[in-house]
């Protein structure tokens, strides 16, 4: 069976160009886990891109399973974008990596719709502990794997405040979204503040 991830990396580089910048981060018990960087470039010159590889390498399994499946189920890496230069963002790269590596750690199925919490800011003085996890498909098209293999989703991360994470748990994910868009919130700020919730 291929290889998913030079398959995966190269994706990444048609998409969203050349990364300068590689870090790697390997947790007890699972497989080493990277997280590219991709400066800013074209008409959004001032937008830094992450994006995860190594997450896809193995399917996400059903956490009520019995067996894993070693073959069949979701697949999907992390691309989060903020703009450059207003924040210290390089920092976010081990909270990407332990984010990618919680399916193989927790044995959850990151999906559109999801909250994940790093349980800490994304980077030095960042308002945000939180993501929302988009849907794929705009930025980075979805890979399509010979079969039976699932296709690697890659999945956009919003950040989130505190407050709009709990106000998400209560309304969900479009109300939040809706919100964010009826108040011209720019996601890709890394020091903006919470979106009005009352």
């Amino acid at each position: 069976m291929a290889d998913v991830l030079p398959l995966v990396e190269a994706r990444l580089r048609s998409a969203l160009g050349e990364p300068d910048a590689r870090a790697a981060v390997t947790f007890l018990g699972t497989d080493r886990i990277e997280v590219l960087r991709f400066p800013a470039a074209g008409q959004e010159g001032d937008v830094v891109r992450y994006a995860t590889l190594g997450m896809s390498a193995q399917p996400m399994a059903d956490p009520t399973a019995v067996l894993a499946d070693p073959v069949k189920g979701p697949r999907a890496e992390l691309v989060l974008s903020v703009r450059s230069g207003a924040a210290d963002t390089d920092k976010v790269l081990r909270p990407l990596a332990v984010l990618a590596a919680s399916p193989q750690v927790e044995g959850v199925i990151v999906a559109p719709g999801a909250s994940l919490d790093v349980g800490e800011p994304l980077w030095p003085g960042a308002p945000f502990t939180s993501v929302l996890v988009a849907e794929p498909g705009g930025l980075v098209e979805d890979l399509e794997l010979d079969a039976p293999l699932d296709p690697v989703r890659f999945l956009p991360l919003l950040p989130m405040t505190p407050n709009e994470a709990a106000w998400k748990r209560v309304h969900g994910a479009p109300a939040l979204q809706e919100r964010w868009l009826n108040h011209g919130t720019d996601l890709r700020d890394p020091s903006r503040r919470s979106v009005p919730l009352d």
